[in-house]
């Protein structure tokens, strides 16, 4: 089965074309990073635009890469939530119309579920594992039990992981896109140059969820301390300092879930999946007999591929939607721990 995976649910611009879930034939991702960069973050109704221009050209390139013809697909596959809605609302009718003037199957594709599923293509995980997804709009740590059986353990109560990288970044003028700069910097810094603060929740329901805007704050707030003639607050130690806060607060609560579960499994998706310490740190579990699984850097950033990797297994076991699919900015409802 070969199957075109479309993703436009932020800033990426994105269509893969995958043989059987497994062999990724083309992942073709056009960035929009420096039309957003002037502005320190992705601005909605230039990122739908972009899409609406760009989506074409991509389809087509993700096809000739992979050496095949419209008529050579069975499916096609399209993020349609969450995210943002103009953005998501390009693909969705493109793949509609697509799919519909070849006669094939078209299926909406649940982004978060395909950054959970995205290392599955690379290295097969059996379930049930740890879920770790981490990016600019999510925190997630799940039970995953099958491809679509995620129950949500522990998730971030304001800001996400990813969002705050970018916003600490932003503050400091450190560049864009902020997590890609801070692990950049981090790597000439002294981690313990600056101790930040850490949040102290009591939530004995939920003992895995994750606080950032404290750490965020607490970042921002000693931006003029920090640049009124300290000599170790150099860009390198800032960042290096609040990396390991903020990569600590996660894996504080990804041991804690391990522990209590018993499970002996973990992979991690998301952007922020992509991030040199965390990757560090998850791969220190391996050290106490886990088996650790991230997906490669290309797929860890939105990406077509996981798209239509995951749409594979729903289309094997029959699953389909018509020209009425349509795409939702919001998270859809997962079973809660």
């Amino acid at each position: 089965m070969i199957v075109l995976g479309i993703e436009t649910s932020c800033d990426e611009c994105s269509a893969a074309v995958v043989r059987d879930g497994r062999e990724i034939l083309s992942n073709v991702i056009a960035t929009q990073i420096e039309l957003h960069k002037p502005y320190q973050g992705v601005v909605p109704e230039l990122a739908s635009r972009l899409h609406t221009e760009w989506i074409s050209q991509v389809v087509k390139a993700a096809l000739d890469k992979a050496g095949l013809e419209n008529s050579d697909l069975d499916a096609v596959a399209v993020s349609n939530r969450p995210g943002l809605l103009g953005s998501l609302l390009v693909g969705v009718n493109f793949a509609k119309s697509f799919a519909y003037a070849l006669g094939i199957p078209v299926i909406g594709i649940d982004h978060i579920r395909a950054h959970l599923y995205a290392s599955q293509i690379e290295t097969p995980l059996e379930y049930p594992y740890l879920g770790v997804l981490v990016s600019g709009g999510h925190t997630v740590i799940c039970r995953v039990d099958g491809y679509d059986e995620i129950e949500v353990l522990g998730t971030t109560i304001d800001d996400a992981i990813g969002e705050a990288f970018d916003k600490v970044a932003k503050f400091y003028d450190l560049g864009y896109p902020g997590g890609v700069v801070i692990d950049r910097l981090s790597r000439n810094g002294d981690s313990m140059a600056f101790l930040f603060p850490g949040p102290s929740l009591n939530r004995q329901e939920h003992p895995y969820d994750m606080s950032y805007s404290g750490l965020k704050t607490g970042v921002i707030n000693q931006l003029d301390k920090f640049r009124n003639g300290n000599a170790e607050a150099t860009d390198e130690n800032i960042a290096a300092s609040f990396q390991r806060a903020a990569v600590g607060i996660l894996m504080k609560r990804v041991k804690a879930a391990l522990n209590d579960t018993g499970l002996k499994r973990v992979s991690a998706g998301g952007g922020v999946a992509a991030n040199s310490l965390l990757r560090s740190e998850l791969r220190e579990l391996e050290k106490c007999g886990y088996t650790v699984t991230f997906p490669s850097l290309k797929l860890c950033t939105d990406n077509g591929a996981m798209v239509a990797g995951l749409a594979y297994r729903y289309l094997c076991d029959g699953y389909r939607d018509d020209v009425h699919l349509s795409a939702s900015a919001r998270v859809a409802a997962f079973k809660k721990c």
